[in-house]
């Protein structure tokens, strides 16, 4: 925590792109208001006017210049397009974030609960090498396991005592995989499927967990992948190990298998070795996440009833276990995530998931979203298709990447900056909340906006490096809410795309806003520059001007917010923050020297017209005598 605290806290907060623009825009304005202003101060001398009225020039050149509801403008644009945004399930928490999401160019996601429902049920699970279905709708039975087979009672024991998730109150007339639990996502389908299970035998978890006291526990972490708890065998003194985890990392501390109830070897050349990696394949090209399962009868001699168990300094083996089997776990895509990630591809925004799931069920996840378009091929689908091994074929014949986060740990950042170049649909898997700090960093160097989202407290860095974070309202911890510049209120990342879409809309009507309040400045200027020119009757005072830009051209400016979105607002490339300027030459070239010139020399056709041309030029004199 404290690490995480302090990479937090010593990341700057660097400027949002609105703030660049906005920045950019008054450093133009007051360098003309100041050049002005100062040039016609030097040529009232010149001309022989006294220093009082060269002074209320300069004052009035300068004012005229500066836009001064822009600030009020701007605001109130930003926060109406907020509070629309609201309604949609995006709450923003800084004013300047609504236009940066529209300025997005990359969206890192999360997979559980952002472009999946995290609604998991265990459809597979995997023991005595076979895989057998699971139950995953109300009411159907569709279970092939079996708890009088030893090997799945072991399994079921595992998945239950290692477990921390419990039902809610008040349930027990709904089934049981309607009832809502306490705990994540994947211990809830565990439980489910156990609960179920325990069912046929008479008994629940609950009585299950009372007769195997805890004494003992390592929680899970991103860094371990596993969890491991220490239990009282009922009515012997003898203590049971449980562990769970990422596949891999569980059978990589075991060096014996469960067949049939009988404890077999399983060295490093084991067919079971094999046969494990044919099922993980299986399972997670299904698009399931996998969980590993194995335990050990601790020695009562060493381990006797009483040993004072220690979680810090771990005092009990965490090798040489048992591996019994394997749980998938489905949770299905949300309904309008695909329709979502294929307007972000036609907005030219790159979708690029980042998860802690395996790199197989991660890719067949972004299949199914089309993060991985169809026609699409990562190496391994090039090697299959080939029959060649995965080393052998060349990277830089295939368009999308699945990256394990074991090899981005092993990349240089030249390294990375080229996968993010060559590739266009990258998958990041098996990743720590540090690497997708890493990840959303090297898209910075790139050039890129970039968006991400998170949920956990080790989500945080990463959140608020980005230049705008996204935290999940729902199943998001408090942390990552603090980091975020913004939240999803449904967990959803259709809710993004909508986002996408008003910030892209606040841009073009503050554009527009702008273009507006700029093309009063040559009708307030140019009295004064007649003033002094022509020595005609200043028509325009100061506080006159005050009056216009902060009364009558304040409300139009401000309906501009109102103004509809145009039909290829999401059909656009993403806007480039060096080229693509909220004020640039055009709307400059529109305001000041189009508009700008017709309502200047309206406004003097109408002086001109009342008082008569040939008695205005020259007047001034007179006229103050």
């Amino acid at each position: 925590m404290g690490r995480i605290a302090s990479l937090a806290s010593s990341l700057g907060t660097d400027q949002t792109p609105i703030a660049i623009e906005i920045e950019h825009f008054i450093h133009i304005i007051s360098g003309v208001a100041v050049f002005l202003g100062v040039t016609f101060f030097i040529l009232a001398f010149i001309l022989g006017y006294e220093p009082i009225e060269a002074v209320v020039f300069l004052i009035g050149i300068i004012v005229a210049n500066v836009p001064e509801g822009l600030l009020a403008t701007v605001t109130v644009c930003l926060t109406l397009t907020a509070k629309r945004m609201a309604k949609k399930n995006c709450l923003v928490k800084n004013l300047e974030a609504v236009e940066t999401l529209g300025s997005t160019s990359t969206i890192c996601s999360d997979k559980t609960g952002t472009l999946t429902q995290n609604r998991m049920t265990v459809a597979h699970v995997w023991y005595d090498m076979k895989i057998l279905k699971g139950d995953t709708v109300p009411g159907k039975k569709d279970r092939e396991f079996d708890l009088k087979e030893a090997t799945c009672n072991a399994l079921i024991r595992i998945a239950t005592l290692c477990n921390r998730a419990v039902f809610l109150s008040g349930q027990s007339d709904k089934h049981v995989l309607s009832r809502n639990c306490q705990g994540d996502a994947s211990e809830s389908a565990l439980l489910k499927a156990v609960e179920i299970a325990w069912a046929d035998q008479g008994t629940t978890t609950v009585d299950v967990r009372s007769n195997h006291k805890k004494v003992a526990e390592i929680p899970f972490n991103s860094t371990n992948k596993y969890q491991v708890s220490v239990h009282e065998m009922p009515d012997e003194n003898q203590h049971l190990l449980v562990m769970k985890g990422a596949p891999e990392r569980i059978l990589d501390r075991c060096s014996s298998i469960l067949i049939e109830g009988e404890i077999k070897d399983m060295p490093e050349d084991s067919e079971y070795r094999t046969k494990f990696n044919t099922a993980y394949m299986q399972l997670g090209g299904m698009g399931e996440r996998v969980l590993g399962f194995c335990h050990s009868f601790l020695d009562p001699e060493r381990f006797p009833k009483g040993f004072a168990f220690d979680n810090d300094e771990v005092n009990f083996p965490l090798e040489g276990l048992t591996f019994v089997g394997l749980m998938a776990m489905i949770d299905p895509p949300r309904a309008n995530v695909p329709e979502a990630v294929a307007k972000c591809k036609s907005a030219g925004i790159k979708v690029i998931m980042v998860t802690g799931d395996h790199p197989i069920t991660a890719a067949a996840i972004a299949k199914n979203v089309g993060i991985i378009s169809e026609d699409s091929n990562t190496v391994d689908d090039v090697a299959k298709n080939m029959g060649i091994p995965v080393e052998e074929v060349d990277p830089n014949q295939v368009n999308a990447a699945v990256v394990h986060g074991s090899k981005l740990k092993e990349m240089t950042a030249e390294d990375l900056d080229n996968l993010l170049v060559d590739h266009t649909e990258i998958v990041f898997a098996r990743t720590s909340p540090q690497q997708k700090l890493i990840i959303v960093e090297a898209f910075q160097r790139a050039g890129q906006i970039v968006a991400v989202t998170g949920d956990g407290v080790n989500d945080s860095p990463a959140l608020k490096k980005a230049d705008i974070g996204i935290a999940m309202g729902i199943a998001g911890s408090d942390v990552s809410k603090e980091a975020a510049d913004m939240i999803l209120l449904d967990d959803n990342f259709a809710s993004i795309v909508t986002g996408v879409e008003e910030g892209r809309l606040i841009f073009d009507n503050l554009k527009k806003s702008i273009a507006y309040t700029l093309t009063s400045n040559i009708p307030e200027i140019s009295p004064f520059l007649f003033f002094i020119v022509l020595s005609i009757p200043l028509p325009l005072g100061t506080v006159c001007i005050l009056f216009i830009d902060l009364g009558t051209d304040l409300w139009p400016a401000i309906s501009l917010a109102y103004e509809k979105a145009e039909s290829d607002i999401m059909t656009r490339q993403p806007r480039d923050p060096l080229k693509d300027r909220l004020v640039n030459e055009r709307l400059i070239s529109l305001s000041y020297g189009q508009i700008g010139m017709i309502q200047a020399t309206a406004g003097f056709f109408y002086l001109l017209c009342d008082h008569g041309g040939e008695r205005i030029p020259t007047l001034h004199t007179a006229w103050y005598s």
